[in-house]
């Protein structure tokens, strides 16, 4: 009987999606972002009058009112959705190394989050290669008490398949293993300097963290080889638990207003830069599907919500607390898809961590192609971490979002730095995302069926595994499962 129901449901689903004909739709949205989009002057005026948007900041609660009072003059419900944060900030901070404790040279480096409130260790440098467990299973435990030297990605000529863990649970690993510092080098030429937290919870973290630039970092490396480095980590940050609020407007469904499409972003960034790619293209995106959706009056089946979260480059701060506050309320189970938008820019196809939304995203992606041939109906399904769709992912929910699009201006090099500024965004690229996403959106909101649930735990820890998402998982202490 299982069998028949499920092979039943599949057929409804199949049978459905054939039917979905969102020509008409799709063909008024692609009409007015291409005439009337306003991401690219809106993200332009942010990153003009409130600078960074850290969260926690005068600049970020600016940030959060910019978006609230945006929504607003689309004619949105909005509302904020406060929680409480464990802000962090840096206040100084000075890297030296050298053949000796008393032969200490600077070298520019960045803090990274969340180091320590206050830290000066001098120790000897351990280079730790590309910083996972296996590189310091083969250090044998001289990293104890030193400071490790750690590649950011995965190092040049490194074996295939080597995985390339998050800078946090580098960091976390360095810690279990004893050291008193850590040193990450940043894979860009230039000297460019990169920000970012080192915390896998998104709290204080015991040992200073910082990054360095590649070719001083490579020097290093070169050093060690032949003798041993020293170096001096001294920093002051500032750590305090402050309020922030993530911003939604909502569109109530018509006939299924109980069930919830999120798209969402995060509108918080460093406060090296004024965060234009990472995530003003995301951000400003969504906020501009918003506008879209009002000024073609669209209407959707399922209730639509619009969501701008805070603290995403602390830890996942903002749609953690969503998702705790939805359980609060016995809300959760309301969702049945989540989208976010993460630096994505110009996509080609829809990415999403359930295959089973193949022939939808592709049936819908057939009608963008008609419109727009730019468009190629890439599908990608798969998992991946470390930004707002984790938490949803984490509680079975399907995700999804853009795919196979490029960053603009070759801007991936200045991720998290202080070169990520307006001038690299491409406005046509903006547009882009916002037309074809809004259409998915669009789509997601008024299909028969959604052929996807919420998994349960046993088939969410297959999926996770089969997804090479454990080892982080268990870094990050968010591997409920055991074992």
């Amino acid at each position: 009987m299982k069998i028949f129901s499920s092979l039943f449901l599949a057929g409804l689903a199949i049978s459905a999606h054939a039917q979905d004909n969102y020509s008409k739709a799709f063909d008024q949205i692609n009409t007015d972002v291409q005439q009337h989009s306003k991401a690219y002057s809106t993200l332009k005026s942010a990153t003009e009058t409130i600078g960074h948007r850290l969260t926690g900041s005068a600049n970020g609660a600016r940030a959060e009112a910019y978006a609230f009072n945006l929504f607003k003059s689309y004619g949105y419900d909005v509302r904020y959705q406060p929680f409480e944060v464990e802000s962090w900030s840096r206040i100084s901070n000075e890297t030296k190394i050298g053949d000796g404790e008393g032969s200490l040279k600077a070298i520019p480096s960045v803090a990274l989050a969340h180091s320590p409130v206050k830290s000066a260790v001098t120790a000897e440098v351990i280079d730790l290669g590309n910083g996972l467990e296996d590189d310091y299973v083969k250090d044998g435990g001289k990293v104890k008490g030193k400071i490790a030297l750690v590649y950011l990605g995965v190092l040049p000529g490194s074996p295939q398949g080597t995985p390339s863990l998050h800078r946090s649970e580098k960091t976390a690993i360095a810690i279990q293993h004893g050291a008193v510092g850590i040193i990450i080098i940043n894979g860009v030429k230039g000297g460019v300097l990169l920000t970012g937290t080192a915390s896998v919870t998104g709290k204080l973290i015991t040992i200073p963290a910082v990054c360095i630039g590649l070719e001083n970092g490579i020097a290093i490396k070169e050093q060690l080889k032949s003798k041993a480095q020293y170096a001096s980590l001294n920093m002051t940050n500032f750590s305090g638990m402050i309020k922030a609020r993530n911003v939604i407007a909502t569109l109530k469904g018509e006939s299924l207003p109980q069930e919830k499409i999120l798209v969402g972003g995060h509108l918080d960034s460093w406060d090296l830069a004024t965060g234009a790619i990472d995530n003003g293209i995301g951000s400003f995106a969504v906020m501009d599907m918003a506008r879209s959706f009002k000024a073609l009056n669209l209407k959707t089946k399922r209730t639509v919500e619009f969501i701008l979260f805070m603290g995403e480059e602390q830890g996942l701060l903002g749609s953690k607390a969503y998702i705790a506050q939805a359980e609060k309320k016995h809300e959760l189970d309301k969702v049945r898809f989540m989208l976010n938008y993460d630096m994505t820019n110009d996509p080609k196809g829809f990415a999403t961590s359930r295959v089973e939304m193949k022939d939808a995203f592709t049936d819908w992606g057939s009608q963008i192609a008609k419109i727009d041939t730019g468009f190629k109906n890439l599908f990608v399904a798969g998992a991946w971490l470390h930004s707002d769709h984790q938490p949803f992912m984490l509680a079975g929910i399907p995700t999804g979002g853009g795919t196979g699009g490029q960053l603009p201006n070759h801007s991936g090099q200045f991720y998290h730095s202080d070169g990520d500024s307006f001038k690299l965004v491409d406005e046509q690229g903006l547009k882009n995302t916002v037309r074809y996403s809004a259409m998915l959106t669009y789509a997601l909101a008024n299909t028969e069926v959604i052929p996807v649930g919420v998994q349960t735990e046993d088939k969410l820890k297959k999926f996770l595994q089969e997804n090479n998402l454990e080892e982080p998982l268990r870094i990050a202490g968010e591997w409920r499962w055991g074992g």
